[in-house]
């Protein structure tokens, strides 16, 4: 039955999507797949070998990325965020976090039946539905791709819910340029059964040096989320109308806090609140 639903689930993307290359034209949307079923952890090794690289697990101070500077571009500096935001994205392996989820009445019944009959059997994308589900917080841990030279290509963000030890998001962590764009964007693909579901976030500076990272409406190559599968001998794409905004910033207490929010359209359908630990 998984087996027949996921395939179904491809061939409804095949059917609404378009043909792309990602070996040429489109190849900005290439991105790690997962080869089973279930995602969890089973993805970063392979995704190292296409670089010719290794998977690094070992550093305790690993980021998704190796420098924010890497964002730099007209309209951002990374030298204008708060150190502590700097910090986490170059050592996200030294932080720890506390979550809270809140789910939109209205797509609380769309968002449950995801989680029964993707999220949680395949063990990725499985959103927490009920506060209690993440009352015992989530632990993380990051994988650094390397490619040949023993450079970081991206970071695989592997994420489970402490009270389970099961895997909740299972993502690739990048800097990556779009067709056209005058900078880059913080690319995070999370890998599925021959194919992916991937953001592109456009970062800007806030208030007070918090970091705003966003994927608005626009068109497809633009900034935004996309769904990619291979089925039947091609690769196709769709562009989704989901968007998502995040708010990194510093409290009263300076205490880093992130606030999450995921829309579909223009209505709110899920939000998550952040608190993140420093190292000791």
């Amino acid at each position: 039955m998984s087996h027949l639903l996921d395939l179904a689930t491809r061939r409804f993307w095949r059917l609404t999507g378009r043909r792309v290359d990602l070996a040429g034209a489109e190849s900005w949307l290439r991105a790690p797949v997962s080869l089973s079923p279930t995602v969890a952890d089973g993805w970063p090794a392979t995704e190292a070998a296409f670089h010719g690289g290794t998977v690094d697990d070992d550093d305790p101070r690993a980021g998704l990325l190796p420098a924010v500077a890497a964002l730099d571009g007209p309209g951002f500096s990374a030298a204008a965020l708060r150190p502590e935001i700097r910090d986490f994205y170059e050592h996200t392996a030294s932080w720890r976090m506390d979550v809270w989820a809140g789910w939109s009445p209205l797509f609380w019944p769309a968002g449950e039946l995801v989680a029964r009959l993707f999220g949680r059997r395949v063990e990725q994308l499985a959103l927490p539905m009920r506060p209690l589900d993440v009352a015992h917080g989530m632990d993380s841990r990051i994988t650094v791709i390397r490619d040949r030279a023993g450079a970081q290509v991206s970071a695989a963000w592997l994420r489970t819910l402490r009270s389970t030890g099961r895997y909740v998001f299972s993502g690739c962590y990048s800097v990556r340029a779009l067709p056209g764009a005058d900078r880059p964007s913080v690319h995070v693909a999370f890998p599925l059964e021959a194919g992916n579901v991937q953001v592109f976030l456009r970062p800007a500076v806030g208030a007070n040096g918090s970091l705003v990272l966003e994927s608005p409406r626009g068109r497809f190559g633009q900034d935004g989320a996309y769904v990619v599968v291979h089925d039947g001998g091609r690769d196709v794409a769709t562009r989704l109308p989901l968007h998502e905004t995040f708010r990194m910033y510093t409290d009263s207490r300076q205490v880093l806090r992130t606030d999450h929010e995921l829309r579909l359209w223009d209505a709110w359908a899920m939000r998550l609140h952040y608190r993140l630990e420093p190292p000791r």
